[in-house]
């Protein structure tokens, strides 16, 4: 039976895509952004297609292309473009599928919903993608709260570049979620880089 799971982060920046990267390689599973805002030319879709050495992955064609780097519902309404939740239709497949959000939890798509609302509508288990730096515990633990609030099952916790042990303690203890695997920052980016990182992961 596959499974789906939904990679966010704790903000904008921390490694959601390389990390989406890894998981895709680790589980030879599809990838999906459903919106990609600006940078088209030099997609997270087409940085994944570069990354993934396996050849069972199947990358899905992004739902929204919106042609400005900005927040999702800011760069839809420059395109003249309507987000929808009920418009996210999720490929078709029978492999395992991660899917990548867009920023943090918080991120508007609309001026009704947001990130953590349309991960709610998809039932699916969220692996929380944290980095360790000056605030982090605070943005971990908010999203968290946030997540659970909704009653969103979270799979678990990755941290993902230089290893701060105190604050991974804390985050662990605090919120008794799994921690699926600390990664190490990766002075190369590459396929064999990223192959070879999904030997920290435990799922």
């Amino acid at each position: 039976m596959s499974i789906t799971f939904f990679v966010t982060g704790i903000g904008t920046g921390i490694g959601k895509t390389i990390v989406s990267a890894i998981l895709t390689e680790k589980l030879r599973a599809d990838y999906w952004k459903p919106i990609q805002s600006g940078d088209l030319d030099q997609s997270d879709s087409l940085i994944i297609k570069s990354l993934i050495s396996n050849s069972k992955t199947v990358i899905h064609e992004e739902a929204f292309k919106l042609t400005h780097p900005l927040s999702p519902h800011l760069s839809a309404k420059l395109d003249q473009v309507d987000i929808n939740i009920r418009k996210l239709q999720t490929p078709t497949t029978t492999n395992d599928l991660i899917i990548e959000g867009a920023g943090g939890l918080m991120v508007p798509l609309n001026n009704q919903e947001l990130i953590i609302d349309y991960i709610k509508s998809l039932n699916i288990k969220v692996i929380l993608i944290s980095q360790n730096y000056l605030g982090s515990i605070n943005h971990t633990l908010l999203s968290i709260e946030a997540l659970k609030a909704r009653g969103i099952a979270i799979k678990g916790i990755i941290f993902n570049g230089i290893s701060n042990i105190e604050t991974e303690r804390y985050i662990k203890q605090y919120s008794d979620l799994n921690i699926l695997g600390y990664i190490p920052e990766l002075e190369i980016i590459s396929k064999e880089s990223i192959k070879q990182a999904s030997e920290y992961l435990e799922l």
